[in-house]
């Protein structure tokens, strides 16, 4: 099969693209071109950019590119609320499904290695959440700290050799899911965790390490003239205004983080999001603008190395080095023809 503009695609009624890298590679342009020869759409697998009002940060497609291509999990949640990856997966197979019967082959293109995991090797959906018992195992954890986490030894080893002593989130999480199911977590996760029905091709894009974080502080640099600043601002304040009205879906992140934890705007998984936070604290005159430039672009090089980290766990990724190339036609010319060599 060679793709050309006139192709179909019959032959792939079963079958995903995933599009991957890490963060600033060039991934959106290329998602956007590849998609308009396949005539298909794309399914973003991004943790930040389902936030509604958070643009310029979370380096959404542009307008004019979800004009010319349909994408889906952009937009769909308020800053406010929470989500998770269980939530994404759920949302994601009737799309996926619905492309199919439309003869279309979706396009994943992302960069947030926990949903392509969940979608590729599957996710292990436990007990829902038990608040009171959270709230008891924390009261334990108060009274004498470090007590959890033994606990969790004791009744799930392999577990506990996962997560660290200060983890206080994942091991409540781990003795919650034991003690309401009268098995461990990770023997549930082994019998539990399944990948979705699909034939994944995985592209991923890379480049040299150093030209990498040099496009990443030229990006940061680019959003902060966008109107990075004043972005944050309006979020922050939305933020406010719905905890003011009492009408916030809470995270309850005293329960998830540490004891001592005090809830607050920064507590948001949306400002959690890099650039985000570090201007949260700008605005709350913890910092100076040029240290917040700083952090912004020194978490964002390591977050890509961690992407990397991720994207290594993944197998049978088709890697195409890209270093030295910036034009987006280009790139595209060597995912298609890598993409034609694997589906010949």
């Amino acid at each position: 099969m060679c793709l050309e503009e006139s192709e179909k695609t019959e032959g792939m009624t079963n079958t995903v693209i995933i599009l991957l890298g890490p963060t600033g590679v060039g991934k959106s342009s290329v998602s956007v071109l590849l998609a308009k020869i396949l005539n298909t759409e794309i399914i973003s697998a991004d943790s930040m950019q389902i936030y509604r009002h958070m643009d310029i940060g979370t380096a959404k497609p542009t307008f004019e590119e979800r004009t010319m291509v349909k994408h889906y999990m952009i937009d769909i949640v308020n800053p406010w609320e929470t989500y998770s990856t269980g939530r994404y997966i759920e949302a994601v197979v009737p799309i996926i499904e619905k492309l199919h019967r439309k003869g279309k082959v979706p396009i994943v293109v992302g960069g947030t290695g926990l949903y392509i995991k969940a979608m590729t090797r599957g996710i292990f959906s436990g007990p829902s959440a038990d608040w009171s018992l959270r709230d008891g195992l924390l009261t334990l954890e108060k009274e004498e700290k470090g007590s959890l986490y033994n606990f969790l030894k004791d009744i799930d080893l392999e577990t506990a050799k996962r997560v660290t002593p200060n983890d206080t989130r994942r091991i409540i999480r781990a003795l919650e899911v034991c003690l309401k199911s009268d098995s461990s977590m990770s023997e549930l996760q082994k019998k539990m965790t399944k990948p979705l029905p699909y034939d994944f091709i995985k592209i991923g894009l890379c480049r040299d390490r150093k030209e990498l974080y040099r496009m990443i502080e030229q990006r940061v640099d680019n959003m902060i003239r966008e109107g990075l600043v004043g972005e944050v601002k309006m979020v922050v304040n939305l933020i406010k205004e719905k905890e003011k009205r009492g009408n916030v879906e809470t995270e309850k992140k005293r329960i998830t983080e540490s004891p001592n934890h005090r809830v607050t705007v920064s507590s948001f998984s949306s400002m959690q999001a890099i650039g985000y936070k570090e201007i949260a604290l700008y605005l709350e005159g913890e910092i100076t603008l040029e240290e917040t430039i700083r952090l912004i672009k020194k978490r964002s090089k390591r977050y890509a190395k961690r992407q990397f980290t991720w994207f290594k766990k993944e197998e049978g990724i088709h890697w195409i080095d890209i270093t030295g190339i910036d034009d987006s036609n280009e790139i595209f010319m060597r995912t298609k023809q890598v993409l034609n060599e694997l589906l010949n």
